[in-house]
């Protein structure tokens, strides 16, 4: 690879890490052909970009983004596969569902909105993120709640007070 086309190279992937605010690193290696095409195919399913990257290219990327990293760029050893998601903790899942079969991908790091994850032992914590929509979604049950206890009792106060006076008015 020539110093333009890395260069080229780490241009996209800066944008890309710019861009992204759910970023995972996984180990991919060890898998073969079909469990690699399989894992692809899952990460598309679940509308996640995968890709094998340089550790070096991928380091100064990071280096010339605006984020903050953290220890991120420690993990960049051997193999690493790049996730990208709309979505928080839905690399996690395609993560752990995937290994149910064999021992791998093993996840390195993740940045998910600012937050920095290191190591395989926090897929669990990532898997149990919500995402927006969701957050949004608890929120909007919790507000509902109050107002339709209002509504119960006003249409149930209703009901009742409508029954007497015809109770009264028939004697």
């Amino acid at each position: 690879m020539t110093r333009e086309e890395k260069s080229q190279v780490i241009d996209d992937l800066t944008t890309q890490l710019s861009e992204g605010n759910i970023i995972y690193l996984a180990d991919i290696s060890g898998l073969d052909a079909l469990s690699t095409s399989n894992l692809r195919r899952a990460c598309f399913k679940a509308d996640i970009k995968l890709a094998v990257v340089k550790n070096t290219l991928l380091s100064k990327a990071m280096e010339k983004s605006d984020k903050d990293f953290g220890d991120l760029p420690e993990t960049l050893k051997g193999n690493t596969s790049i996730m990208f998601s709309e979505t928080g903790n839905a690399p996690a899942k395609v993560i752990k569902e995937f290994r149910k079969g064999s021992d791998r991908p093993i996840l390195k790091g993740a940045y998910v909105e600012e937050a920095i994850y290191v190591g395989d032992d926090q897929l669990d914590a990532l898997v149990n993120i919500k995402s927006k929509e969701e957050v949004i979604g608890e929120i909007i049950g919790l507000l509902q709640s109050p107002a339709k206890n209002v509504i119960s009792g006003l249409k149930s106060g209703g009901g009742k007070l409508a029954g007497i006076l015809k109770t009264l008015s028939e004697r």
